[in-house]
């Protein structure tokens, strides 16, 4: 197996892995048996454990990252002066995420984004200080972008309600998108609804921007 395709194959069971049962109760051992290679492999291409979760949350932030640092210049410049409108601003974010970098939504692109949302609760409910600290330092400038957004749409907020409602939001976000399969089974079971994972940001957006916008 060349290099690349080494490095890939762990990614995938690790990406899969840790999805499915946790970054705690993965061992690396685990890892190596999934992807068909030994741990000396592991170790040359990332090191550690800490640093395969990173690699695991960079392969899928990085594209996004540049996609969404292009989305806020664009938005930005048709803005102009105006207060930017929230829900186009939370939007931002499925809209990017779920395109490749040819601007293609697929399956796969939804399949992607649900286990990183898992990965991403599973990062804040697991002790995983070291990714918090990770993705705000690679990528903490395109998101502080972002949040500059966010803020000036929601003028009427402190920092620290803004601070609150903001994880809410995210785990709103996160509990949606990681059983987003099972919810919409269960759409389809209750009211013969036969929806996808746009139509489910269609639904959570406004909310969320409802949430961020209510009286205190």
């Amino acid at each position: 197996m060349a290099n690349k395709d080494t490095a890939k194959a762990i990614l995938n069971a690790a990406e899969e892995l840790f999805s499915e049962k946790g970054f705690a109760e993965t061992s690396l051992r685990n890892i190596t048996t999934k992807a068909g290679v030994n741990l000396a492999a592991v170790n040359y291409h990332f090191g550690s454990k800490k640093e395969l979760i990173q690699a695991v949350f960079a392969r899928f932030l990085n594209s996004f990252c540049q996609r969404l640092d292009q989305q806020v210049d664009a938005y930005q410049q048709q803005r102009g002066s105006a207060q930017p409108d929230l829900n186009a601003v939370l939007m931002m974010l499925p809209a990017t995420a779920l395109e490749d970098d040819k601007g293609v939504q697929d399956e796969l692109s939804q399949r992607r984004l649900g286990i990183f949302m898992r990965l991403l609760g599973l990062a804040y409910t697991q002790g995983q200080g070291h990714v918090r600290k990770f993705l705000k330092q690679e990528y903490g400038t395109v998101f502080n972008r972002y949040m500059a957004l966010v803020t000036a749409a929601s003028p009427q907020l402190s920092n620290e309600e803004r601070f609150w409602r903001i994880h809410f939001m995210l785990g709103a976000t996160v509990f949606t998108l990681s059983g987003a399969d099972s919810l919409m089974a269960m759409a389809q079971h209750e009211f013969g609804l036969t929806t996808d994972i746009s139509q489910v940001f269609d639904k959570l957006i406004p909310f969320l921007g409802a949430g961020l916008q209510a009286p205190g």
